[in-house]
This record gives structure tokens, sequence and C-alpha cells, in this order.
């Protein structure tokens, strides 16, 4: 038990946060929200990282934690930047229209 919560929650939680995020990367058209399910997906897995690093009493899953934010910052800002190249040539964000950058 972590805290008076089992690690079968800290599961749950973790899949449910994680299902949501893969619908929206799936579902979504907008690059905004895309990097937003992205987000989350990492972070319920780095919920359980931690879940299970603190279940175990080793912190090799907490530090593991740090180096998959610090990756996941660099996307999003590498990311963003890219988008706002996008908006300002095309005036838009939305995926299926990124496909005319083919040409």
């Amino acid at each position: 038990m972590l805290n008076g919560i089992s690690i079968n929650m800290y599961i749950m939680l973790s899949a449910v946060l994680f299902i949501i995020g893969a619908v929206g990367v799936m579902a979504r058209r907008n690059s905004i929200i895309l990097f937003m399910c992205i987000e989350l997906m990492l972070n319920a897995v780095n919920l359980l990282l931690v879940a299970f690093s603190t279940l175990h009493v080793d912190a090799k899953g907490q530090v593991f934690v740090f180096f998959v934010m610090a990756v996941a910052a660099a996307e999003v800002a590498v990311g963003l930047a890219i988008l706002s190249m996008i908006y300002r040539n095309m005036k838009t964000i939305d995926i299926d229209e990124l496909s005319k950058l083919k040409h």
C-alpha cells in the first residue's frame, strides 16, 4: 500500500489516463490538442514509474521520470516552434491540411 492506496488504483488511474490520451491522439486533428494528449500519455507512464519505484523502495524509477519529463519538455518546445512556423505560413494548425506541404 502506498499512503493507504493500493498499487491497483495507481495502475487503473494510469490506464485511464493513457487511454484518454491515446483516444485523443487518434481522434483529434488539432496539433496543440495532439501534443496535450501525448503529454497525458507520458504522464500516465510517469505515474506508474513513480508508483512502482515507491512500492519497491527503489529510486531508479523516479530518476527515470526526470529524464522522461526533460525529453517531453524538449519535444513540446520543438513541436510548438514548428507549429508556429506552420501557422505563420498556412494560417492553420489542422493536421489534415499539413498534407499540402508535400507538394
